[in-house]
């Protein structure tokens, strides 16, 4: 089962888990993240940051109450922790909070701690390890496992806390099924790798989901118990905090956060340090700063306050089983296989926009520390070339900047204070310019009537393909301003249009010409009517009198 998943649909695209993966442990493809299993060392911080809250961790609830169901008593081991998450809640009001859940009982994981604490002295003082590295937060556990297999033989070879408390409670109650409770993603995988000594894992957040449906409160009293030293495991440097550190061979000392972890093992892979007893823990602050906690009330001091307060000065008063009763085997889980050749590297970096090494940015932007690691992931199928914020500003600046100079229309950006902020080739030529730094940064009234731009301004209305004359350049042109409210910028278009004009013009003459002919023509053919038709009215009126005359002459006959 995996204990981290992703719902698709919420995934916008961000790449901020990548960015803030410590392993670099999330693929993308179709602009989806997708956890890589094989790599994860489920430190919970892509569920931390992501910011549509894609990521999920595996509920378990309905898998305790069909636990309670079955009639064997179900222990909860409570991580020290708690006492952050549930304010001013001891360890008696929760156990009566859990009862009324249907738990049989409800102990303190800080009772396994204690066990766990006296192995590590034994450790340093009969065995003579150069390196000791806890093994306590299983997502350090991972990171050596998976990332520095090299280094699996410094991890102490101890049951965790949870592990070590689990083992005792059954041993002390048969047949008993054991519940851990706590902040932590990473003790869901710890549970399901080691079967059979932690039946269920939850965290607070499923627990106080689990309480508010159930209409239980754990109230508010904190109950007195002077046996809890083991109570500082959550913090950093807590495991100290309850050890001896009486052995003058060994150097303690404590280091938290993935980062520092990450930067520790690599100066131990390097052989620069011995003779060391590292406390590890993956989360800044150690366990109060886990990933649940951080997620919802992420408070450091207030934190550590809550565990210093509530911790005692003394251990646990309970019998200490055999050493071979806490040993834990790690197994190698090494992640990365081989590294491409490096002529892919460098052809994937060339299909990246990076031509040459001054092309390398290291930005960071996509997630990983250079171009070159971004390479490697993308060939390895993790990452996409697109992920690369310059190479994909670069694409875009360049696709804008082609179609600008090439573009035969003049592009005029102005500002809300009418400052010319970009002008193209085209632009230039139309208002008689050499060269952009004659205008960029100037007001536009330097070159163009300012009345337009204005009137865009204050009545929030484009102007589309305003035909006017620039006198002063002697042309005509076709103006269409756009005002840009997301970015306030202006956007002018100019079109030249003087040769259509000059067109026109010559149209126009033409067609005057062509009238004043015609007209010309009409009035010369309309004398030749007229005289015709003066001519024939003559010869008419002739024959009608000739006519007349024969007419009247045969009549008086």
């Amino acid at each position: 089962m995996e204990c981290l998943t992703l719902k698709k649909s919420n995934c916008k695209n961000c790449h901020k888990c990548i960015r803030n993966c410590p392993v670099k442990s999330i693929r993308f493809s179709g602009n989806q993240a997708y956890i890589i299993g094989d790599e994860c060392v489920m430190c919970g911080r892509c569920f931390v940051v992501c910011p549509q809250n894609a990521k999920q961790i595996v509920e378990e609830t309905e898998k305790v109450k069909v636990l309670l169901q079955e009639g064997n008593p179900v222990v909860v081991s409570l991580a020290p922790s708690f006492i952050a998450n549930y304010e001013g809640v001891g360890i008696e009001a929760m156990r009566d909070a859990l009862k009324k859940l249907g738990f049989y009982d409800a102990e303190e994981t800080a009772i396994g701690a204690t066990l766990v604490k006296r192995e590590y002295e034994r450790l340093c003082e009969d065995e003579g390890r150069d390196i000791i590295i806890t093994s306590c937060c299983h997502s350090v556990n991972l990171l050596i496992q998976k990332h520095y297999p090299g280094l699996v033989s410094y991890l102490a070879n101890v049951l965790s806390p949870m592990q070590a408390h689990c083992k005792d409670i059954k041993k002390r109650i048969p047949n008993a099924k054991t519940v851990f409770i706590g902040p932590c993603v990473a003790k869901k995988d710890e549970a399901q790798q080691y079967e059979g000594i932690v039946d269920a894992v939850l965290t607070f957040d499923e627990l106080t989901s689990w309480f508010k449906a159930a209409g239980v409160t754990p109230e508010a009293k904190l109950d007195s118990n002077p046996n809890t030293k083991a109570r500082f495991f959550p913090t950093t440097g807590g495991v100290l905090k309850t050890m001896a550190l009486d052995n003058p061979k060994y150097t303690y000392l404590a280091i938290d956060g993935m980062e520092n972890c990450i930067a520790a093992l690599k100066d131990i892979e390097a052989g620069n340090v011995h003779k060391l007893f590292i406390e590890m823990s993956a989360c800044s602050g150690s366990c109060v700063g886990g990933p649940v906690m951080e997620k919802f009330h992420r408070s450091p001091l207030k934190d550590y306050s809550a565990v210093a307060h509530y911790a005692g000065s003394e251990d646990y008063k309970i019998e200490q089983p055999d050493k071979d009763e806490l040993r834990k085997e790690f197994a190698l889980l090494q992640a990365n296989g081989a590294s491409p050749a490096e002529y892919e590297i460098q052809e994937t970096l060339r299909q990246m926009g990076k031509m040459k090494p001054e092309d390398e940015l290291n930005c960071g932007s996509c997630g990983y520390d250079t171009c070159r690691d971004k390479a490697v992931a993308i060939l390895r199928g993790k990452a996409e070339i697109s992920m690369c914020l310059p190479f994909l500003k670069d694409r875009a600046e360049n696709f804008s900047d082609t179609i600008a100079r090439n573009t035969p229309n003049g592009l005029i950006v102005l500002n809300e204070s009418l400052e010319v902020q970009q002008v193209n080739k085209a632009a230039l030529k139309i208002l008689n310019l050499r060269a952009p730094s004659d205008i960029l940064g100037d007001q536009v009234v330097r070159v163009l009537d300012p009345v337009d731009f204005l009137s865009v301004l204050s009545k929030n209305r484009d102007i589309h393909d305003k035909r006017e004359y620039l006198a002063e350049y002697d042309r005509y042109v076709e103006k269409t301003i756009v005002y840009d409210k997301e970015y306030k910028l202006l956007v002018c278009i100019l079109r030249d249009v003087t040769a259509e004009e000059e067109q026109r013009e010559k149209k126009e003459d033409i067609s005057r010409q062509t009238v004043e002919i015609a007209d010309k023509v009409v009035d010369k053919q309309m004398r030749i009517v007229q005289e015709i038709a003066s001519l024939l009215g003559e010869t008419v009126a002739e024959t009608k009198i000739a006519l007349t005359k024969l007419k009247e002459s045969i009549s008086d006959e």
